[in-house]
Formats: structure tokens, sequence, C-alpha cells
């Protein structure tokens, strides 16, 4: 059976219980009912029961939604470590909703005010506990067989060089998206004041919307492009469309370099993202340059013409070991 209808069948399973068990003990609850409570387990706020069931399909509605959608269109479901990471969050939040449900009902159920409804201390590690158990086990066994090899194990591509003669790649990749972004901040950002200048807006709108703005249009100008240049002894990436700022990485700790698809499924979403021994700048899914590092760790850059970049630093670091 496919992931995504086991997510659909257990998504509905989920919301079913959410759903219905509240109105089957409905007598026996206040209304309206507690629904949080501190450290003590003393209740703070209460809601009816029809917004307690509406609150708790929504959060899960939400939850499996995305959680279906990247079985359905995530390319990281491939990788073993993605597939174990989801199944792990399908069953492990499916049963932390349906703890935290019984252990509201439970502390509501026959008491006069939803001021007496009290939450034992251990209602809280059996819902947290029961949910870290399913993610744990479901995850583990729902992990599938090992990756195929990566193409770095293989042997990467190499560029024959001309002796005399300086070879230098250049490649480039943007995300329009983050363009719009930038420019839709800019334009947010000018309304405010122009409406701030004619008196049609307080001075406090510019001053909370300023910042957000500024904030969104520095990152949008520094992430919606990238240019990596390979060429004499090292590699460049540079961000933004001035190429401003860079980052520099000496060919002599680089062991290789190949060409590999990867998507932002795979990576946890777009723009910097990091584990330790393996980073990646994502800016669309698709063809990236992968660099591997004498120390072992590595590093994948979404980039067009990858494989030529790649083709071209193997050349030049057999170039510099055996000149």
């Amino acid at each position: 059976m496919k992931p995504r209808v086991i997510a659909v069948v257990w998504g509905l399973l989920v919301g079913a219980v959410l759903l219905i068990s509240p109105f089957a003990v409905r007598d026996r609850l206040p209304d309206p009912m507690a629904t949080h409570w501190g450290s003590s387990g003393v209740p703070d706020s209460a809601a009816s029961l029809t917004g307690h069931v509406v609150t708790s399909v929504l959060i899960w509605a939400v939850t499996g939604g995305i959680l279906v959608a990247v079985a359905a269109f995530g390319r990281g479901m491939t990788m073993r470590m993605y597939r174990a990471c989801w199944w792990g969050l399908l069953f492990g939040m499916g049963v932390l909703m349906l703890g935290v449900n019984a252990s509201t009902l439970a502390a509501n159920l026959d008491v006069p005010d939803w001021r007496s409804a009290l939450l034992p201390g251990w209602h809280v590690a059996a819902a947290l506990g029961s949910a870290l158990v399913a993610g744990a086990v479901c995850g583990y066994l729902g992990r599938g067989e090992p990756d195929e090899p990566s193409p770095g194990s293989q042997a990467p591509p190499r560029l024959r060089l001309e002796p005399g003669r300086r070879t230098v790649w250049v490649g480039h990749v943007s995300n329009p998206w983050l363009v719009v972004a930038g420019l839709a901040s800019l334009a947010v950002t000018l309304v405010a004041v122009m409406l701030t200048v004619t008196g049609q807006a307080s001075g406090g709108v510019v001053a909370s919307l300023l910042p957000i703005g500024v904030i969104v249009l520095v990152v949008s100008l520094a992430t919606m492009s990238l240019t990596v240049r390979v060429g004499g002894e090292r590699v460049v990436i540079g961000f933004g469309p001035l190429g401003r700022p860079r980052r520099r990485i000496p060919l002599s700790k680089i062991d290789s370099a190949w060409s590999e698809r990867v998507h932002p499924a795979q990576v946890g979403g777009w723009g910097f993202r990091g584990v330790p021994g393996s980073a990646t700048i994502m800016l669309r899914g698709g063809e990236c340059l992968v660099v591997r590092y004498r120390s072992g760790g590595r590093l994948t850059i979404s980039v067009d013409d990858a494989e030529r970049g790649a083709s071209l630093i193997n050349a030049l670091i057999a170039e510099r070991v055996n000149p």
C-alpha cells in the first residue's frame, strides 16, 4: 500500500476519533470545558465543546495534509532517513493528538465546573511517551531498504585540460519566488511610508512594517540568486545579484565533486540547510553541485550545469596532484 494511502486512512481514523469521542461523553462534560493547564495541573483557560473539537480536528487536518502532500510530491521519500522521519511524524503526531484529546476529556469528566478539572502530571508524560514510542517504532518499521549508492561513491567526472590554457567555469541559478518576495516587501514598505506622509496612517504603522520589510528585502537580495565560479586554486560562491557576500573554498580542501539531483524535500526545504558533516544551499530543486571535502564533509549547491563544474573541479585537483 502506498504511503499516501496509509496516511489518508490513518488521518481519517484519527480525525474521526477526535470528532466523535467528545460528543460521545458531552453529557458528562462541563460547558465550557478546561482546555489548557498550568505547570501545577490547574486549568487556566476554557473553551466550548465545539471549539475544542474544531481546534483539534483543524490542527490534525493541517498536519496530516502536509504529510500527505510530502508523500505525494516530495522526492525525499526515496531516501531512507526521510522515510523514517515521515512515518515517525505521521503516527507519532497522530498518537499525540489522540493522547491530548483523551487527557483533556478525562480531566473534564464529571466535574461541576471547568476550574475543577485538574490534570494529573502522569497524563502529560503518558501522552508524550506514547507519541515518542509510536513515532520511533513506526519510523523504524517504515524506513525501508537502504539508499542507493551516492554518485560520489562512483568514479567522479573529470574534464580534460589543455596544457598552458586557463580554464574557468561559471554556474548560475536564481529563485524567482525570492525576487517576488523582495519586491513585495519593498512595495509594502513604500506604501506604508506614503500613507504616513499623507496622514492616512500613523507613524506606528511604518515603525512596525519597516524593520520587517528591510529584513525580508535584505534576505531576498542575498538569496535570490547564486553564482559558482571554478578556476585557479579555488571555488568561489557568490550570493545575490552583486555576488556578495562570497565564500571561497580552496581546492586543497576538496577531495572530489560530482553532479546530483537533489530536491528541497530531501534537505528540509529551501535556503541554507545544514547538519553535521553535510550542508546545502538550496535555491531550487534539481541539478546540484556536490563537493566532498578531504575532512569527510560535503557541500551541496543548487546550480545549473553542475556536471561541467564538477568535472573541472576534479580535473584541477588531479592537476595539482600530478602537475
